[in-house]
Order: C-alpha cells, then sequence, then structure tokens
C-alpha cells in the first residue's frame, strides 16, 4: 500500500479487507483444530498458522495505515485552518489596501478596453485559475478562455500570465535592504 492519496483505500473498502482476512485466518484457525486432532504434520499446521499470522498481519497495516492517514489529515485540517485564519486576519487588516488594489486594477481593465468577459477572464488569470479552471467556471470550453486570454495580452500589450501578475504586482513589491546594510 503507498501513501498516495490515489491509492488510499476507503474507509469502507478497509472494513471489508478486514472482514475478508479475519474471515480467512478463522476458518484457518478452525481447520487448525481439525488438523491437529485428527494428527496432521507439524509443517502442514505450521503453514496454516503462518496463514493466520500474516491474515493478522495483514489486518494490523490495514489499520495502521488507517490511523496515519486520519492522523495526516487532522493535522492537514488544523494546517488549513490557520491558513484560513492568516488570510482572514490579512485580509481584514489591509481591507482599504485591497480595495484601492481592485479600483486600481479595474481602472486599468477599463483603460485597455476590455469587454466585461474579457476583464473577468483577465481578474481569473490574476487569480491564479488555469485555462481549465476558468473554463469550468464560466461554464465554456477551454479553447474559448485560451482566445479570450489571447486577446486580453493583446489589448493590454503584455506576453502571457506572468507579465500580466507582474504588471500589477511589480510596484508593490519593494526591494528590501540587505542584511548589514543601511538603506539609503
Amino acid at each position: 500500500m503507498t501513501d498516495s492519496p490515489d491509492a488510499a483505500l476507503t474507509r469502507r473498502d478497509r472494513v471489508a479487507v478486514t472482514v475478508v482476512l479475519v474471515a480467512v485466518g478463522g476458518l484457518t484457525l478452525v481447520d487448525i483444530v481439525g488438523d491437529w486432532s485428527s494428527g496432521s504434520s507439524l509443517t502442514h499446521v505450521g503453514v496454516e498458522l503462518l496463514l493466520v499470522a500474516l491474515a493478522g498481519a495483514g489486518v494490523a497495516r490495514l489499520w495502521a495505515d488507517d490511523f496515519r492517514q486520519r492522523r495526516r489529515a487532522a493535522a492537514m485540517q488544523g494546517a488549513l485552518e490557520r491558513a484560513r485564519t492568516d488570510a482572514a486576519v490579512w485580509r481584514e487588516r489591509h481591507a482599504a489596501l485591497l480595495q484601492g488594489l481592485a479600483r486600481a486594477i479595474d481602472q486599468q481593465l477599463e483603460a485597455w478596453t476590455l469587454t466585461p468577459v474579457e476583464k473577468e477572464v483577465a481578474l481569473l488569470l490574476l487569480k491564479g485559475l488555469s485555462f481549465k479552471e476558468i473554463a469550468a467556471v464560466r461554464g465554456t470550453s477551454e479553447r474559448t478562455v485560451r482566445q479570450q486570454a489571447g486577446v486580453v495580452y493583446a489589448k493590454s500589450g503584455l506576453a502571457g500570465r506572468a507579465e500580466l501578475a507582474a504588471f500589477f504586482l511589480e510596484d508593490l513589491l519593494v526591494d528590501l535592504p540587505a542584511e548589514g546594510s543601511v538603506a539609503p
């Protein structure tokens, strides 16, 4: 079993596999008792005991993986909640600046004479959505979004998504003086 989320068993699958392994182990134990009382060889009984041990080890592994996955999911949920809280605090602290930036971006999109659809595509590109995600949000094809993005880039005179983002963010990112140097 791998740690890949795609390869992980669902809880329902885990229970089903556990039931099968417990049944195999239990039936093998019943067979061992019958074999032992009828005088079967020690080798035969030993092989069947090994099968019971392997079934038990399989059950233990399944539930140990379940425990690890639950613990990892809880840690991720905690990190997500902290990130959401941090983002909310940041947005609250900088609400006025964000409003001003939103107005400035809107004014620039107007200056480029973008249509409402092109403005929406430009904003979704700035938010970092892929063409596929934008197509899903807008209910259009990915090809249509690519064409609309091309029009946005042409009207703005920018070469692509990176330049579009840089156009709005470049002046917000001030150079900090290097550690140990004195600011001018």
